[in-house]
């Protein structure tokens, strides 16, 4: 799995390429939606803004992997919405909306993760990575 400098890196490049193209490239990825999730950090306070793909997008409910390429630790934004759910997401380069994140149930995975891992077999791969079960995040208006 990169470093957490070379994901801060690979998030900055691809906040770079969305500037330099007005936006006309970046917000799609292998066939999904690219959002901007927009965390209160669990131990600074400070917002912190991730980019990450959707695989599912229902009605206004869309729903992302905290994958972290199959580590064997959860990515920093999930640890900081699961502490503070109210966060903010921009789509498209749209004006960011206030949102409430929610780990799926286990009903809800159960249902969701046979689609995202067909869909999109990155995802499958990065389960077989790790131990941990990668949890699914619905992001709801508020």
């Amino acid at each position: 799995m990169p470093h957490d400098v070379v994901l801060k890196l690979m998030n900055g490049a691809h906040r770079g390429l969305l500037k330099v193209t007005g936006g006309r490239v970046g917000w799609q990825a292998a066939g999904m939606p690219v959002l901007e999730l927009t965390t209160v950090g669990r131990k600074s306070g400070q917002k912190r803004s991730v980019m990450l793909t959707a695989p599912v997008h229902d009605g206004d409910t869309l729903v992302v992997v905290a994958s972290r390429g199959g580590d064997d630790h959860h990515p920093a934004w999930f640890l900081n919405l699961r502490a503070n759910p109210e966060v903010e997401v921009a789509l498209q380069g749209a004006p960011a909306k206030p949102m409430r994140a929610r780990v799926a149930t286990a009903e809800e995975r159960a249902e969701l993760w046979p689609r995202i891992s067909g869909d999109f077999r990155n995802y499958r791969g990065y389960q077989e990575k790790t131990d941990r079960e990668i949890p699914l995040v619905l992001l709801e208006p508020r």
